[in-house]
């Protein structure tokens, strides 16, 4: 099992980036190694984190600006060569459909909810590293 999985989270506001961090903790679940953090606060930050590897996950806020985080998903989908899974933050449970569109793979509400964080990046993590399945 690796040691460590690494989790990008971006939002301009460092309150939000400082929310999933403490929501998801170190450790999502028991079958997935610890977390470390990559935070950017722009789009171009993302991209460069993006495209230098090493990123498992991608938590990207959807209310971010002036790049939502459902935009940078959908270019990121388009842009990065076996882009890691995405978990969107969104502002309403209604703007599920918009996380669809942007391709992400999953999408929790505001205001966070630690067990919902920790769930769906569980998942994502299991889905793309075989040695936590």
């Amino acid at each position: 099992m690796r040691r460590t999985v690494t989790v990008l989270v971006y939002s301009d506001d460092v309150n939000t980036r400082e929310q999933v961090r403490l929501a998801a903790g170190r450790r999502v679940a028991a079958d997935v190694p610890p977390l470390e953090y990559v935070e950017c606060a722009t789009l171009p930050a993302v991209l460069e984190a993006l495209e230098a590897g090493g990123i498992d996950a991608c938590v990207l806020d959807g209310e971010a600006v002036p790049a939502g985080g459902m935009g940078v998903c959908r270019q990121i989908k388009d842009e990065i060569f076996d882009c890691p899974p995405v978990l969107v933050l969104i502002g309403r449970p209604q703007d599920a459909w918009l996380a669809t569109w942007s391709r992400a793979e999953a999408a929790i509400p505001h205001p966070i909810d630690p067990a919902a964080l920790a769930e769906a990046l569980a998942g994502l993590l299991r889905g793309r590293l075989p040695s936590v399945a």
